[in-house]
């Protein structure tokens, strides 16, 4: 068969070809040279006289100057023409590709591109510009190669020794690069690479949503891709490489795990996990839910221009999971490095270091917003927080709500103990980056209006006599509160209404806002064990471990990751009075959290015997709910009994376990355990990718998990608040200036004096970034304080344009310097004549101690500046970086011993009034330091006025009862007031 011999195909010009570039050669030449020449003759050269003159910036403007600088203008305008123009011929002549870009020259130089490769058509056919509006690189040539059943072979003389064989489909797929210096591969740039657009990543991501990486993590967000991963590509992908379609994604990923990359012109091997390696970039802004198809970053863009943020909605376990449990313990990720995207001008301290998890652990990185404490930690100042303490701990948004009050108990019993001129101990590392996702995910409206509009419910149902539904579960979302109840009943309390035929009882949001929530003090928790199972993206999904009638069984890698959530929201949630939890073989340290209703056992057969003989003295039946409506918050009625499992029962066991739930009737306990439970009620799954399946209830929901590294910073965060010793307080500040241009006010509601107001929904996002950099006077670079303002990630155009509009607003100062500047290593830092109220403060207190006599009108000038509660009103899921920070601890335990320290100088001279008055300006802030409410009482006890001192005791005891963290009063409290007003006690004893 004769083989077809190759031809050469001349090159033609059409003359039409010839006549567009002589038209654009004469287009060039007269806006190249006509343009220049016109503009001289008529308008002058570019710097006229009027521009040259000094005066002008004093002098009043008038039209000649307006003509002149507008000249200026087109005379820079055809400059940017004459640039753009070379660099096209340049590109077309040297053939280097894609022309060089011109800063802010799009269209300029899209203009200049079609003159350009118009006009070079008059001299030749393939030196020609390329367009880059339409650029794409083409795929290398590759000869062809004619597949046979022994061997493959090139070249036409193929058709000679064997038939073709059909030609097998191929797909292709793309293999994310290690990192460029400090520059990181995106779905954008990669959909820009192979695809030709940027626009197209919702194809990659969709492509590969929820596959298994080479690493063992799997594509949830868009945002979040690491090297050496293998994406599949769409059919019209370039750059990519080619494997058989019909290959297993597990070989694809053995192939290309190990692949060779160039990179800066060398060849290497990228393994994921290699700690020597730069990590992956911090993650920008993105939807929550991982969405694909939409433009995150232009959305994030137009909501940042309207309000200043980044646009994130913090539904928090709504995003995908990030971490993984394999093992009956929770497990994570293979370990990852932490992001590092700090320039090298920032200083090593601040650095984000890579910070690699020990492999031992099996856990994923967090970041730290702290202080540094070493550089091999990885944990700098600054750092972002870590994505899985968001999607857990800040995801599971009523627990949050639980554990941040229980927290706030611990932290009264710590004032209790603090000793002057120290302040309580705060967490660090991990365990102040579980706070801060705490701060950023509690749900504490949602968790008022669970207990609230439960407690209204048994109290109106008690009323009417009636017998309380069975609840099998709740949806609490922003808008309802939705109960789903058996029998169903059309007659439902108001303002609880019925819905669908009286199976869903609602309890609309503005209806659960309006409940006086005093009126319900005393009234009881008819259903303790309402749990969240976890979220169904528009809310929350719980439900009553009670109403299972039975043993719960959980299977699945994550079951003890779910249990130690589950552990965690019923120890601490406000909709229950008195319970007991007991954990078997998992969360011994759980207790640290709740003694007082948490334990453990290590084996079921410890604590079977205790639940049998409970089970015969316990209500059944109706008798168990309308027993709890009829009684009373302090003394409850049916105190439930939770069991949680990790190991799963012997048959025995199980069969006992079975017995206890009395064939289906509602007792007052519930029984989650792992693993196959004989005779089970319910079956939950909880599956690899975290979610959760309830067949029985048809629920499928992102599971409300508790993984290995946040149980274990979890814990570390309330051991930290057994720690009594306290710790000094930060450095002596330097002075500062008497005459500012802009003062930041901390030391009660954020405001910042000086600058013109700013438009409202901006002003948040200005004001808290002018109290970070106020309260952090040694500058944070520009990266870092985007971790903090938007913890949740941003985009550096975001983040940049909100910097650049608070520089503007701030200002300049007297001799205009502006207000907020960049120093040469890249922070961002307050010129000389900016100050905060919390700097002018510790500078009045350090001088009067500094002074022999005391100098008291310093501390009274000190507490003047004091207006409220620290940063008191500041909007929800913001300033969370305080949980991070030693400003919230100082300034409450400064503010503290100033007023200590000033009642006892005025007391020494005998002016009871004005130590009254110096406690009272402290208490304004420090509330919960019960030492200077001890000051107050003695202060008071010292002016003679019985009146005066009952009111006293009166206020504190009142404030002890109704405190939202509870936990009374401190013990030398009491004995205080025993001493002062020993009849106290007779009056404030509750009446039967």
């Amino acid at each position: 068969m004769p083989t077809r011999q190759p031809a050469r195909i001349k090159a033609r010009r059409t003359p039409g070809d010839l006549l567009a570039g002589l038209g654009a050669l004469i287009v060039l030449v007269a806006l190249i040279a006509g343009v220049p020449y016109a503009l001289y003759r008529l308008a002058g050269p570019p710097l006229p006289p009027e521009l040259l003159n000094l005066d002008l910036l004093t002098s009043q403007v008038g039209t000649s100057t307006i003509v002149a600088i507008l000249v200026l203008l087109v005379w820079l305008a055809w400059l940017q023409l004459v640039v753009c123009v070379l660099v096209e011929i340049y590109a077309g002549l040297r053939r280097v590709g894609m022309p060089a870009r011109v800063p802010f020259s799009g269209g300029t130089q899209m203009f200049a591109n079609r003159l350009v490769s118009a006009a070079m058509l008059l001299f030749t056919v393939s030196a020609v510009a390329l367009p880059i509006a339409k650029l794409t690189s083409l795929p290398p040539s590759v000869p062809s190669v004619v597949s046979t059943g022994l061997s493959s072979v090139s070249g036409p003389a193929a058709d000679e020794r064997a038939e073709l064989e059909p030609v097998r489909k191929a797909k292709k797929v793309y293999v994310v690069q290690p990192p460029h210096g400090r520059h990181h591969e995106s779905l954008w740039e990669i959909a820009e690479k192979c695809l030709g657009d940027g626009r197209r990543y919702p194809e990659i991501y969709r492509l590969n949503q929820h596959k298994e990486q080479p690493d063992g993590s799997r594509l949830h967000m868009a945002d979040l891709i690491r090297p050496g991963w293998v994406l599949d590509m769409p059919d019209d992908a370039r750059n990519i490489h080619l494997v058989p379609a019909s290959q297993p994604r597990d070989d694809t990923l053995k192939d290309h795990r190990d692949k060779p990359v160039e990179l800066d012109g060398r060849t290497q091997t990228f393994t994921p996990g290699r700690a020597d390696l730069p990590a992956e970039p911090a993650p920008e802004v993105s939807d929550p839910r991982g969405r694909s198809g939409e433009k995150v970053g232009e959305r994030a863009g137009e909501r940042a221009g309207a309000d200043g943020t980044d646009g994130t909605r913090e539904t928090g376990q709504d995003r995908a999971r990030q971490d993984t449990s394999r093992d009956p313990v929770p497990a994570e990720r293979p370990p990852r490095a932490v992001p590092d995207t700090v320039p090298d001008t920032v200083p090593d301290s601040e650095r984000r270091a890579p910070a690699v998890a020990d492999p031992a652990d099996n856990t994923g990185s967090i970041g730290s917003t702290g202080n540094a404490e070493s550089a091999d930690s990885g944990q700098g100042a600054g750092q972002d927080i870590g994505l899985g303490a968001l999607d857990y701990l800040a995801g599971a948004s009523l627990a949050a709500a639980g554990l941040l009050a229980a927290l706030g108990r611990r932290r009264r019993q710590q004032l209790w103990h603090r000793a002057f001129g120290r302040r309580i101990t705060r967490p660090r590392d991990d365990a102040a980056q579980a706070e801060l996702a705490l701060r950023l995910g509690a749900d504490a409206p949602g968790s008022r209006m669970l207990d609230i509009g439960l407690r209204l419910l048994g109290r109106s149902l008690a009323a009417e006599n009636r017998v309380p539904p069975t609840i099998y579960a709740a949806h609490l979302s922003p808008q309802t509160l939705d109960l789903w109840i058996h029998p169903p009943d059309p007659d439902a309390p108001a303002p609880w209404t019925a819905h669908d035929g009286g199976q869903v009882w609602r309890l609309p949001a503005h209806e659960g806002r309006m409940i006086d929530e005093r009126a319900l003090a005393d009234a009881p928790a008819p259903y303790p064990g309402l749990v969240s199972l976890g979220s169904n993206g528009e809310g929350r999904v719980l439900v009553d471990l009670e109403a299972a009638h039975g043993p719960i069984g959980v299977n699945g890698p994550q079951a003890t990751a779910a249990l130690a959530a589950l552990a965690v929201e019923l120890a601490t949630n406000r909709w229950s009075d008195r319970m007991r939890v007991t954990l078997v073989g998992f969360g011994e340290e759980l207790t640290v959290i709740a003694p007082d209703r948490i334990r453990y056992v290590g084996a079921l057969a410890e604590i079977l015997p205790e639940l049998e003989a409970g089970a015969e003295g316990r209500v059944h039946g109706g008798g168990v709910l309308t027993g709890r409506i009829h009684g009373r918050a302090a003394d409850p009625v049916c105190t439930p009994h939770y069991l949680l499992s990790a190991i799963a029962p012997t048959p025995e066991e199980g069969r006992r376990l079975a017995l206890l739930a009395r064939k289906g009737v509602r007792t007052a306990a519930g029984y989650v355990v792992a693993g196959e439970v004989p005779h089970a009620t319910w079956n939950w799954t909880i599956t690899q990718e975290g979610r959760a399946e309830v067949d029985a209830l048809g629920f499928d929901v992102a599971a409300q998990l508790l993984p290995r590294r946040q149980y274990r910073a979890l814990i570390d965060l309330f051991l930290a608040t057994e720690r009594l010793e306290g710790e000094p307080l930060s450095d002596e500040p330097e002075p500062v200036t008497d005459t500012p241009s802009v003062e930041v006010r901390v030391l009660g509601p954020a405001e910042v004096v000086g600058p013109p107001p700013m438009e409202e929904g901006r002003a948040v996002i200005a004001v808290e970034m002018a109290v970070y950099l106020a309260t952090h006077p040694g500058g944070v670079h520009p990266v870092v304080l985007g971790g903090i303002l938007w913890p949740r990630g941003v985009q550096p155009v975001v983040r940049d344009a909100t910097i650049a509009r608070v520089v503007a607003w701030l200002g300049t100062d007297s001799q205009g310097r502006p207000n907020l500047y960049a120093d040469e290593s890249g922070r961002l830092r307050f010129g000389p004549e900016v100050r905060s109220d919390w700097m002018l403060f510790r500078d009045l207190v350090r001088r009067s101690h500094a002074s022999p006599a005391g100098r008291p009108e310093l501390l009274d000038g000190a507490l003047s500046l004091v207006r409220g509660p620290l940063l008191n009103g500041r909007p929800r899921g913001r300033y969370a970086w305080l949980a991070a920070d030693d400003l919230e601890y100082d300034v409450t335990a400064g503010v503290a011993d100033a007023a200590h320290r000033l009642c006892e100088v005025r007391l020494a001279r005998g002016e009871t009034d004005q130590a009254v008055a110096a406690v009272r300006a402290g208490l304004l802030l420090a509330a919960d330091d019960e030492g200077l409410w001890r000051d107050l009482l003695r202060a008071t006890h010292l002016t003679a006025d019985p009146v005066r001192l009952r009111a006293v005791v009166d206020a504190l005891h009142r404030r002890a009862a109704s405190h939202p963290y509870g936990g009374g009063m401190a013990p030398e409290t009491e004995a205080l007031i025993d001493e002062l007003l020993p009849s106290w006690r007779m009056r404030s004893a509750p009446t039967a």
